[in-house]
């Protein structure tokens, strides 16, 4: 499957695991590396000599490209940075900020750079940034979010439009059928997120992973939109989010109900009630919980038969 994504990375297949918090250690990331994907380390909960532990272990595992995904608000961001360009990580993705604050020193240390957006404004930007492609990820996807509600399906063609990089595709993929219809709407790849959280090598508890197997239609609301916004499982935690705007609640009210570590509380450390947990709304469609290199496979056949049906309406 030779494209823009899978020549830029290294690749056998356009499917990319996404960079989650509490779930995405190297066990995740070189699983998937090795059944073909591209695996991604997610550094927004590790400190620096965490990530730079989970990059080694990566390294050991496979020898297949994976990336490290960083979220820019990381309060040591440079060192985590300085650490990536010490252990010779080829690939990052930044997300929630500003693209042009660290793309041009990756380049310029031979790293590809790839950078998160939830909308056209944003993407035109991370391209002006200078970034090598983006992932354009719309309102159904797990954890922060874009302010503006844009689903997957309206969000690609319209990014489609107007930037000439490769677009990855997330939100609401868990499907070899819905990496098809991405991909027919004008993307290049696809990220996944919550179908890899149901899987053997995430790090997050087995607790939260059998929860988003349980979850069903609806299970999932976009909330918190004046601190980040973030798709949260509707638990305790969240009932008490919307008691609190039922109240009247300040920003800075609701900063002190969030607190400290709430998501490494619930995905991480197993408090189904007082966590946040964050997955998309694709949830309702994942039964089960499997190895990773299953899941990349199951994708491949599912797309494959799906593009080959297709064919056969015409």
């Amino acid at each position: 499957m030779k494209n823009k994504i899978t020549t830029l990375f290294g690749i056998q297949y356009p499917l990319i695991q996404a960079g989650m918090i509490w779930a995405s250690g190297w066990r995740l990331a070189s699983a998937v590396s090795n059944a073909g994907g591209l695996g991604i380390i997610g550094a927004g909960s590790m400190y620096p000599e965490v990530l730079r532990e989970h990059i080694q272990k990566c390294q050991q595992a496979t020898d297949k490209p994976f990336g490290i995904n960083v979220p820019m608000l990381y309060p040591d961001i440079d060192k985590l940075m300085s650490i990536i360009v010490e252990m010779g990580v080829k690939i990052v993705f930044t997300s929630a900020g500003n693209p042009k604050t660290w793309t041009k020193h990756l380049k310029e240390n031979g790293i590809t750079v790839v950078h998160v957006v939830s909308s056209v404004k944003f993407a035109l930007k991370a391209q002006e940034a200078g970034v090598d492609a983006i992932v354009a990820e719309g309102f159904e996807a797990g954890g922060h979010n874009g302010r503006d509600e844009t689903t997957t399906f309206v969000l690609i063609p319209a990014v489609k439009q107007k930037i000439s990089i490769p677009i990855i595709a997330a939100g609401g993929i868990a499907t070899g059928e819905a990496m098809l219809a991405a991909m027919v709407l004008g993307a290049d790849a696809v990220q996944v997120g919550s179908r890899f959280v149901a899987s053997n090598e995430a790090s997050s508890h087995r607790l939260f992973k059998e929860k988003v197997v349980e979850a069903g239609e609806g299970a999932t609301h976009l909330t918190l939109k004046e601190l980040a916004p973030v798709r949260l499982i509707k638990n305790k935690f969240y009932q008490d989010v919307q008691k609190a705007y039922a109240n009247g609640a300040t920003k800075d009210e609701l900063i002190v109900l969030l607190g400290r570590a709430r998501a490494k509380k619930g995905m991480f450390e197993g408090d189904m009630e007082e966590g946040e947990l964050e997955i998309g709304q694709v949830a309702a469609l994942i039964k089960d919980i499997k190895p990773a290199g299953h899941i990349v496979s199951e994708f491949i056949k599912d797309y494959n038969q799906a593009k080959f049906g297709v064919t056969q309406l015409f």
